[in-house]
């Protein structure tokens, strides 16, 4: 029980954002006025304890100063009533449910532009281009990790419907990193190909249908260990 009063006065004083934090505490400025007014009003009274001095004050509210008092004691009631008003609200809106009214059947949209621009970098070229107005950045780690997304995109279209002209082919015009491309029908490094060249992009060709066509690949230059030696039987089985 301690340990959870103890954690939410440490959530209670936490401040992230400075201007937030005095625009959520302006009202209890109210409730440190009461406290200092009405600590001030109940010590003029003579005898009795404290209880006795608080209904006495209830019932004499109408002869209470409403000017502040500066002395201490009256400065402290006023701190204290306010954080235990402050501790009670956000102890009461921490342990709240949370109910999602008019949303029972789901919450599912259409995304505008202002729901995409966290995930765009700014500068263009260094985006994978999605659609025509929707980009995703190729930065691992943007300023703020809640937009970090990974980079796989599934594109599914029958023959003809431009997978490779209005997706493939703007985003290797991109030319923000390596490429590894699948061209079976042989064309993009034909329309692609100069421009990555002069671009300073090096251009490797593995054709396993007409070998004429392709760029030699050595498989045993790469065998280091026994394990390469299976990874490679491997490989040429599946």
């Amino acid at each position: 029980m301690i340990d959870k009063i103890l954690k939410d006065i440490k959530g209670l004083i936490k401040v992230q954002d400075k201007a937030k934090f005095i625009k959520q505490n302006i009202p209890y400025l109210a409730f440190f006025y009461i406290g200092n007014i009405f600590s001030h009003h109940i010590r003029s009274y003579v005898g009795g304890d404290l209880l006795d001095k608080i209904f006495q004050g209830i019932l004499e509210i109408d002869t209470m100063s409403f000017i502040p008092s500066i002395q201490a004691p009256d400065i402290l009631a006023g701190i204290v009533i306010a954080a235990i008003i402050k501790l009670v609200v956000y102890t009461k809106s921490k342990n709240a449910k949370k109910f999602r009214q008019g949303k029972e059947y789901g919450s599912a949209r259409w995304g505008t532009r202002k729901d995409i621009e966290p995930y765009m970098d700014e500068k263009f070229e260094n985006n994978i281009l999605i659609t025509q107005t929707e980009r995703l950045t190729m930065n691992g780690r943007p300023p703020n990790p809640k937009y970090a997304r990974n980079k796989n995109v599934l594109v599914i279209g029958g023959s003809g419907s431009g997978k490779t002209r209005f997706y493939v082919k703007p985003n290797l015009m991109q030319m923000h990193s390596s490429y590894c491309v699948t061209d079976p029908k042989g064309t993009i490094v034909l329309e692609c190909g100069k421009m990555l060249e002069d671009n300073g992009y090096e251009i490797k060709i593995l054709n396993t249908i007409n070998f004429k066509k392709s760029m030699k690949y050595n498989p045993f230059a790469y065998l280091k260990s026994e394990k390469d030696i299976l990874k490679l039987v491997q490989t040429i089985i599946a």
